[in-house]
């Protein structure tokens, strides 16, 4: 059977057509979070309706359809194991448009699924709100305006082409309105979708627990954990480490955040005083953080912020730690100012109250690391303790990799001497576990080391694949003082990124795509500015409307009102009033014909003159009535009527050019007296 070509279909099935082209660019990106048997069914379902389409069949009948759609609706609550709420919410529409497309019969369905198509654009926004969705969503309802404008069509119907661009622009009269709305109407805090439970779904990002594993895991996510914009110079990479939640209790595996309980003075001061017991040098670096949702309360700031930063609508508190944090979880994207500074002392001033917390381990546990630190203690000096480990991991094999093998009940002996092989939170851990069996208070720290600096708009994104864990030790005279042991085994690690420090596998498991990404060892620099230019389209659109708060607009709101209060801003719109009015006026002259401006001019002066035409009489009877009134002049009478049938001649005869005709007739004109 030979196959139709697509623009000698009928009319109805190129509209169907065109209608399951809509709805699928609709539904496709519901895949990345559908469950599959969902997503295949619907894609079975659309293929189904387009045979029919194509092949002139028979809808199938409701023995059929009915069935089906009930056990589409048993999978959904098996999957769910709810009918509510929006993942299942969402699933349950995708699958009613795809059996709908089977059940349109009369034109009433045929709206009712580009209605529900319209729908499913906005739900699409529920997981994912960025500018690629924004620009395929736009075309969607593009599209969907066209074939909900194909069915509105008696007669004959205007080419795809023509209909594709009226769509575009009745999209384009109602863009100056979407725009006033969305910078004006009032805004609501907290995310798009609102029900308990699925309003912020899970999202990856640091715990308050560190384990074998963890951070190596969250390490291979390239998610964007926060971006940042210094109002100067950006540190070295060396300097960024960006704090976030201190572990000082460990159980023999897990290290995990010290209870209320166990918290003691130095919390208590750090919470009523709001400031941290620095001593610092030199000037802050001052900087905003764009910190991305991730439902949890964690802020992150460079070691060590100066003090809380302010924040509307959510407050910041402070650990004794030096954790911030906010009093609500972080459900959408948040943005706040900080100064840190780079060269500090904190609590150096005497052995802080709580050092006991920072000395216990767990009893029977790894004995030979405990082993190992009573050794340490051997040597008086602290910091010779200190660079005595480091030394180790420097010099005795250690290797850093992001698949390290599975530890056992003592996991940090059975890494120190057996696997020697691990992550981060492998160095980190096991070093704080050294300095407390060596009478050195120590705990571990985690948030993010880095970040890669954008040339293109001067932002430093921190993603989750820089998530990292050092240690913090307390010295004499020195206070806490920050230890990085994965430095000591993979120095580039802190000097370039994770990717320098670990070898990468080819994308999608190609060598030759490998080759092609990164050249003589650097990456491609087509690919990277390419990647640089995406970034920042992205966090342009992030900062100015995905972050575009409450706040945000009642300070536009309160600008606004201020300026109309200028009295500047009524020249500048007496002005504007007179340019549209010129404008106007100018192209209201350009739109009448001179020939017809003549004419109209020869009728206002012979009004004045007593002879006034009719509002039925032509230029020819005008001329002859004219003519036997004898009111004028010879010479302006012969004037006028030569005028009258030169105008008749040109308005009712076949058009053709004539170059002369409006001096003529200026000429006559300027003789009617």
């Amino acid at each position: 059977m030979k196959l139709t070509r697509l623009s000698n279909l009928p009319r109805d099935k190129a509209d169907t057509l065109l209608l399951l082209a809509s709805a699928l660019l609709v539904l496709a990106p519901h895949t990345l979070h559908l469950p599959l048997w969902v997503s295949l069914l619907c894609g079975a379902t659309l293929a189904w309706r387009a045979a029919i389409t194509l092949r002139g069949k028979r809808m199938p009948p409701s023995l059929i359809l009915i069935p089906l759609a009930a056990g589409a609706m048993l999978g959904v609550m098996h999957t769910y194991q709810t009918l509510l709420g929006r993942d299942a919410g969402v699933a349950m529409l995708v699958l009613l448009v795809a059996f709908k497309m089977l059940e349109m019969h009369a034109r009433r369905d045929l709206f009712v699924v580009v209605f529900l198509c319209f729908f499913l654009v906005l739900t699409n926004f529920f997981y994912e709100q960025g500018i690629v969705t924004a620009l395929l969503m736009s075309l969607s309802v593009l599209l969907l305006f066209t074939a909900q404008m194909s069915f509105q069509f008696t007669g004959k119907v205007p080419p795809l082409r023509e209909r594709f661009l009226m769509s575009a622009r009745m999209l384009g009269l109602a863009t100056p309105v979407a725009l006033v709305l969305f910078f004006l109407f009032p805004r609501i805090e907290g995310p798009l979708w609102g029900l308990p439970g699925d309003a912020n779904g899970a999202r990856s990002g640091l715990s308050e627990t560190m384990a074998p594993g963890m951070l190596a895991n969250l390490a291979q996510s390239p998610e964007t954990a926060f971006r940042v914009k210094f109002f100067g110079p950006v540190p070295e990479r060396e300097q960024l480490y960006w704090r976030g939640p201190v572990l000082g209790d460990y159980d023999g595996r897990t290290w995990t955040r010290l209870s209320p309980a166990q918290r003691g003075p130095a919390e208590r001061e750090a919470l009523a005083n709001r400031r941290l017991p620095l001593s610092v040098a030199g000037e802050p670096l001052r900087y905003e953080v764009t910190l991305e949702p991730a439902n949890n309360r964690w802020l992150f700031a460079l070691e060590m912020p100066e003090r809380l930063p302010a924040m509307s609508g959510n407050a910041a508190q402070l650990s004794g730690e030096v954790e911030m944090t906010t009093l609500a979880p972080i459900a959408s994207r948040l943005r706040y100012q900080v100064a840190s500074f780079i060269h500090y002392r904190l609590q150096a001033d005497a052995l802080p109250q709580d050092a006991d917390q920072w000395l216990q381990l767990p009893a029977d546990s790894n004995p030979r690391a405990v082993m190992a630190g009573l050794q340490l203690r051997a040597i008086p000096d602290p910091g010779r303790r200190i660079e005595s480990v480091l030394r180790s991991f420097r010099s005795e094999n250690y290797v850093y990799t992001l698949n390290p093998p599975l530890l056992g009940r003592d996991a940090v002996d059975g890494f120190l001497y057996g696997s020697r092989a691990g992550f981060c939170e492998h160095y980190s851990g096991a070093f704080v576990f050294l300095m407390r069996a060596a009478g050195i208070p120590a705990r571990v720290v985690t948030g993010y080391q880095g970040g890669e600096l954008n040339p293109l708009d001067g932002y430093l994104t921190v993603r989750q694949s820089d998530a990292h864990a050092w240690a913090e030790v307390w010295l004499a005279r020195r206070g806490w003082v920050r230890i990085d042991p994965t430095a000591a085994v993979a120095p580039e690690r802190v000097q370039r990124g994770l990717e320098g420090a670990v070898p990468q596998r080819p994308p999608f498991g190609i060598d030759g795509l490998g080759r092609f990404i990164n050249i003589d060892g650097e990456a491609n620099p087509w690919l990277v500015q390419m990647r640089y230019a995406v970034g920042a389209m992205n966090n342009g659109w992030n900062q100015w409307v995905l972050n575009y708060t409450p706040q945000r607009q009642r300070g536009m709101v309160e600008q606004l009102q201020s300026s109309l209060l200028d009295w500047r801003l009524p020249v500048w719109l007496v002005s504007l009033a007179i340019v549209l009015l010129l404008v106007r006026i100018w192209r209201q002259r350009r739109g009448i014909d001179p020939v017809d401006a003549l004419y109209s001019a020869l009728c206002t002066r012979l009004s004045r003159l007593g002879l006034a035409r009719s509002p039925d009489e032509g230029p020819h009877a005008y001329a002859e009535r004219i003519g036997a009134a004898g009111k004028l002049a010879p010479g302006a009478q012969a004037a006028a009527q030569d005028f009258l049938r030169r105008y008749s001649a040109w308005r009712y005869a076949p058009r053709r050019a004539d170059a002369q005709l409006a001096a003529t007739l200026k000429r006559l004109l300027s003789q009617v007296r």
